[in-house]
């Protein structure tokens, strides 16, 4: 067995697996203002952009390769509220970083949170009454949210929410608005996870969360409910599927993937990215081969592609290796 593994050149040519540039999408994360750059303390190396610097870093990952984006915005206190009115507003945050990236980067492809959590003053992904979270009277916004930002130039919203449902209404709701071109990409197996502490810091909503999210979000003990799940999502008029979070979930990318053949994507979360870093910082590993490794997995379990924070580094360490 040592022989095919013995020279730098044998191993690539008999490589089961590879890692490429046109897998990553990069989830950035926008706020007011102008030229800011606000660090996230717990999630080294990420940072909270205005939309003119978004727009500028936008335009540096379209060159390294990286083919879309993910958007997630921070929106200011005030402007959260029960209803979730500030997510259906046209010139919201989102909508405007949205316009910016298309009119300056056109190639690239812009993908929308749709949840309700960064505009919800209780922090839930749906309206919240009595203590419940609401599924119905959820859907009705989390379908407007869709159209609002596909309105504004989005290529594809990622409905993240976890409300049964809300794949077919959103299709629905897009292709009365005329928005036929625009995909979803479905969180099916979206768990209750510890790992998402980094990303509830980076996007304001870990102060107002309200209890947890285990009556909507996946329970970790479970993967027969994810191919139900998938299969719920995929007759609904989903495009592409995401399990989240990643490489505790490998055999879950794996069972969807062999199960229904569609695109089937990974989100390498903030818990996740937050221990490379944090573990390289002390010197317990080396971040970078680390990096390729964890991504590399993903792809061995079967993934089409990887949402990572760390989508930026990984492209210049792929390309790094080519030029050698």
């Amino acid at each position: 067995m040592r022989r095919n593994r013995r020279t730098p050149w044998s191993r690539q040519l008999v490589a089961e697996n590879r890692l490429s540039v046109y897998d990553l999408i990069w989830p950035v994360f926008v706020i007011e203002g102008e030229n800011k750059r606000e660090p996230v303390p717990s999630l080294p190396g990420v940072e909270r952009l205005s939309i003119d610097v978004l727009v500028s870093m936008t335009e540096d990952a379209s060159s390294l390769g990286i083919l879309a984006v993910m958007l997630f915005p921070c929106v200011d206190s005030e402007l959260k509220a029960p209803d979730c009115a500030e997510a259906l507003n046209p010139d919201n945050l989102v909508c405007r970083a949205v316009r910016a990236m298309k009119a300056t980067c056109p190639g690239i492809g812009v993908i929308c949170d749709v949840a309700l959590d960064p505009f919800n003053s209780d922090g839930h992904d749906g309206l919240v009454r009595g203590g419940e979270i609401l599924n119905d009277e959820s859907l009705e916004i989390l379908c407007a949210q869709a159209v609002v930002q596909g309105m504004a130039g989005c290529d594809a919203v990622a409905p993240s929410d976890m409300m049964d449902g809300r794949i077919g209404a959103i299709r629905d709701a897009l292709d009365t608005a005329n928005l036929q071109s625009v995909q979803i990409m479905s969180y099916a197996a979206k768990y209750a996870s510890a790992f998402y502490g980094p990303f509830r810091d980076a996007v304001g909503s870990a102060g107002s969360l309200k209890g947890n999210k285990k009556t909507y979000q996946m329970d970790p003990a479970n993967s027969d409910e994810a191919i139900r799940e998938a299969a719920l999502d995929i007759q609904e008029g989903a495009d592409m599927l995401i399990v989240k979070p990643g490489l505790p979930y490998l055999d879950i990318v794996s069972r969807l993937k062999g199960a229904f053949a569609l695109p089937t994507f990974t989100y390498h979360v903030s818990g996740e990215y937050a221990m490379l870093k944090a573990a390289s910082q002390k010197g317990w590993l080396e971040y970078d081969t680390a990096l390729i490794e964890t991504l590399l997995a993903f792809k061995r379990a079967g993934a089409d592609g990887i949402i990572s924070y760390a989508a930026l580094d990984a492209a210049r360490l792929l390309a790094g290796r080519h030029k050698h």
